[in-house]
């Protein structure tokens, strides 16, 4: 359910946890890494840690780049023990499509990640409580692993509280990166037929009528329930 950073989205997924050594220019793959990417969209400053060994390293390794995904440092550390929560909230609202990763190919490696959407709540009491948006089983690789989401569960994200439950046997669990791809829409900016979707009522749909009346009917509805 992963692919490694070193195949830069070309969609070969059957080499495992293996370094992969390629002799074209890695320059060239930097257009496909980034389509979809979520990085301009994130609210660095907003983004919370718990159970994080240095304080702001969780934010840290989202702030990284997909040039600096591969970079050891900075890294997030849990510290009392292996489980640690990422809360990262988006400037607009996001229909996810995958989540980036990477740790060290140890048994230090993040091994259940838990994945909550629009939730302002999670600790770690309330994220075993709560029955996660999407459950994922992460692999031991030496490369970013694309994790892929299931879309239909993740069309209406503002936020993710990210919970990685345990690790493959250490007291700590440690990840380096951690990145986004979907794609953003600016809140109260939808096309028509998304307000049209979003009307309690399909019979009140305006098939003609001035724009002031649709906006009179519609507007600053958008985004509320949601």
């Amino acid at each position: 359910m992963s692919a490694c950073r070193d195949e830069h989205d070309h969609g070969d997924h059957g080499h495992g946890g293996h370094d992969h050594h390629h002799e074209h220019d890695h320059s060239d793959d930097i257009t496909p890494a980034l389509q979809h990417s979520l990085y301009q969209h994130i609210v660095f400053d907003q983004i919370t840690t718990l159970n994080e060994t240095e304080t702001g390293s969780g934010r840290d390794i989202v702030k990284k780049t997909w040039a600096e995904s591969g970079e050891v440092e900075p890294e997030l550390k849990s510290d009392a023990d292996e489980e640690v929560i990422i809360n990262v909230p988006f400037t607009g609202q996001v229909k996810l499509h995958s989540i980036l990763l990477r740790a060290p190919a140890d048994s230090s490696a993040p091994r259940t990640l838990k994945v909550f959407t629009n939730r302002e709540d999670v600790d770690f009491e309330v994220a075993s409580d709560l029955t996660p948006t999407q459950t994922f089983e992460l692999s031991q690789v030496n490369a970013v692993q694309e994790i892929p989401v299931k879309r239909a569960l993740f069309g209406n994200v503002r936020r993710l509280a990210l919970f990685f439950e345990d690790n493959f046997g250490e007291e700590n669990t440690r990840i380096t990166y951690l990145g986004f791809k979907g794609d953003w829409m600016p809140v109260g900016r939808a096309p028509a037929n998304i307000l049209y979707e979003a009307a309690p009522n399909p019979s009140d749909h305006p098939l003609r009528g001035t724009a002031a009346q649709r906006q009179q009917q519609f507007g600053g509805g958008f985004g509320q329930g949601q």
